[in-house]
């Protein structure tokens, strides 16, 4: 299951060095970005997610690739049951990525189906300054 994801998240397990934080807001920021974008997720609305996401994740991944992958790791899981957050950590760099300003946000989450899942969700300010996810991974 946790393969499906991996094409198209940025290889963000494994990135818990610690940054130093210039502004709380930029992790809260990204953190309200990664929740609304997850119900479009948790509520089964793919193509809505696909359009909302970050201009780099929209060039790696189709539509309708988005689709088919999201469709088949999500859907037998069932409905989220709770999702807390564990962490949101600033980067201005991640392994193949460009540099910019990213946020690394992990919930500890549950679903019908997986009482225990981490995901991560990366929202990363595109070029005009709007914060939009550009990763998703889920273990």
């Amino acid at each position: 299951m946790k393969h499906a994801f991996a094409a198209l998240a940025l290889a963000v397990l494994g990135l818990t060095t610690p940054l130093a934080m210039s502004s709380e807001s930029r992790e809260a920021d990204a953190e309200s970005v990664a929740r609304a974008w997850l119900a479009l997720i948790d509520a089964g609305n793919y193509d809505q997610s696909w359009s909302t996401a970050a201009q780099m994740f929209r060039q790696k991944v189709t539509q309708s690739q988005w689709h088919s992958m999201a469709s088949s790791v999500r859907g037998p899981l069932g409905k989220l049951t709770s999702r807390t957050l564990q962490s949101a950590t600033f980067k201005n760099t991640l392994p193949g990525a460009p540099d910019g300003e990213y946020v690394i946000v992990r919930f500890a989450s549950s679903f019908e189906n997986m009482a225990n899942a981490v995901e991560t969700v990366v929202p990363m300010k595109d070029p005009d300054g709007t914060w939009r996810v550009a990763g998703y991974f889920i273990k």
